[in-house]
């Protein structure tokens, strides 16, 4: 056994071992106090060991991705590997979501007290419900809103509002409208693990993106939409700062990265992995107009329509803590919060982020080498994948990027830095306080990106199979809140 892997799984049992804290402390603190509003710490759920109609699929679906997925991977060609990946998570998503059944598994989901369908009928007039849309999100506020249309920005409830409008109404389309797009998620960290790093390491990481434990929560709440269109904002920036139609891209991953800060406050966060991917990028400067000018029109409608963002999240703010946020332990949950990562992303994350860490501990020895000399170069002014440089005429060579002056510098280092991107704004979102439980849905967008982790991993079917079995444990065990 080799030293790299003995520390992967030394990363994997201290990562065991906090959720076995986690769930310990967290059922004394619940027994005790009843501090936690959570059936079983440190997830809102809870035990309920059972099966369904999913469960003969899910079976099927993990068996066939841990026994074809890293060859198949390998060899398809990358179009088709892209459809490929969006139709196999689909795939794992509906029959981990149908395990609990049509109506409590798909159907019901959206519909519960705290949803957003619960208000479908308070939008017949759009705009000027968005005008008196923070006039309800206090708990004391004549008709307050449930806890999920005041917790987000009114874009989530309007995604919603509309499906009903063109005659897709009720819980099951309202879920099947959230697994198909939030599938999609995998394809758009595909797409920018390619553009940024290379399309071998994307490659790697393919299956580990279709069938991760995270499907347990992305088919069964909106916040497995919200990470498709967070995603797809990277995606399409990713795509623009390497030069692919860098107008398109960039104007349409502005209006991604708009849209996704009104389906949700926290997401916002997501600037930090778009200044990540600006970091990475060779031709950052190009796009950055147009991104900019996307931004802007989502904030711009809903601004004119008379909702202002700041104004309603200093609300919420209070409403958080007027409900179970003002109760449920900072303490306890600052911890707790990062056993339930553990338990969204699985076990080969958890070796994927420490080989992440690994990777960003050689900076400081690469910044300390002497840059090799640049090799005699011909044609025209082209990106050069391997080491970040562009091409500017023959034997000559112009570094634009900051990884490009560090000897040996590789796709690996650019992975590492996108995924310690996410981590750090997941971290960001632990300290705020803001998301105390319940983290296992709020930070599905985040777990994605560190999903790409794992492409790090040798013996993908071994660690796959982790994925898969910590995967169907948590569906069939335990009766999911979300």
């Amino acid at each position: 056994m080799t030293r790299d892997l003995l520390r992967d799984l030394y990363a994997t049992a201290s990562a065991a071992l906090l959720v076995v804290a986690a769930a310990l402390v967290g059922t004394a603190i619940e027994r005790d106090h009843g501090t936690l509003h959570v059936g079983w710490p440190p997830l809102y759920s809870n035990w309920g060991p059972h099966v369904g109609p999913g469960t003969p699929a899910a079976l099927v679906v993990a068996v066939g991705v841990v026994a074809y997925g890293p060859r198949v991977a390998a060899r398809l060609p990358w179009r088709a590997l892209l459809g490929a990946a969006w139709g196999t998570a689909m795939a794992w998503t509906w029959s981990l979501a149908l395990i609990d059944g049509w109506q409590r598994g798909v159907a019901d989901r959206l519909t519960t007290k705290y949803e957003y369908l619960q208000v479908i009928d308070r939008f017949q007039d759009i705009p000027a419900t968005l005008r008196d849309f923070t006039g309800h999100i206090l708990l004391h506020s004549p008709d307050h809103w449930p806890p999920h249309v005041a917790g987000h920005p009114p874009a989530a409830t309007v995604t919603f509002v509309l499906l009903d409008r063109v005659g897709l109404g009720g819980g099951g389309w309202a879920g099947a409208f959230c697994i198909t797009v939030g599938a999609s998620a995998c394809v758009a960290v595909l797409v920018a693990v390619r553009a940024l790093a290379d399309e071998a390491l994307a490659r790697r990481a393919a299956p580990f993106l279709v069938m991760a434990p995270a499907a347990v929560w992305m088919g069964t709440s909106a916040d497995g939409y919200f990470a498709a269109v967070a995603a797809w904002t990277i995606a399409l920036l990713a795509l623009a700062v390497t030069g692919h139609l860098p107008r398109l891209t960039g104007f349409a991953s502005g209006l991604l990265f708009g849209l996704t800060c009104y389906l949700s406050y926290g997401l916002t966060l997501f600037a930090l992995i778009g200044g990540a991917v600006l970091l990475l990028g060779p031709r950052r400067i190009r796009p950055l107009p147009y991104a900019l000018a996307g931004v802007a029109v989502v904030p711009v409608l809903f601004t004119l329509a008379g909702f202002y963002w700041w104004e309603a999240y200093r609300l919420l703010v209070e409403r958080y803590y007027e409900g179970a946020g003002g109760i449920r332990p900072y303490g306890y949950w600052v911890w707790a919060n990062l056993a339930c990562t553990v338990l969204i992303v699985g076990p080969a994350t958890v070796a994927g982020l420490r080989r992440t860490g690994a990777a960003l501990l050689e900076i400081p020895r690469r910044l300390g080498a002497r840059p090799s000399p640049a090799a005699p170069l011909h044609g025209r002014s082209t990106p050069d994948r391997h080491d970040g440089s562009v091409r500017i005429g023959p034997g000559l060579r112009r570094r634009v990027l900051p990884w490009a002056d560090m000897p040996g510098a590789s796709a690996e280092l650019r992975l590492a830095v996108l995924v310690a991107a996410a981590f750090v704004a997941l971290l960001i979102a632990d300290l705020s306080g803001m998301s105390k439980a319940e983290t296992e849905r709020i930070w599905l967008p985040f777990a994605m990106w560190l999903l790409a982790s794992c492409a790090f991993l040798p013996h993908p079917r071994a660690w796959l199979a982790a994925q898969a079995v910590l995967a169907l444990l948590l569906n069939h065990l335990l009766l999911t809140g979300w």
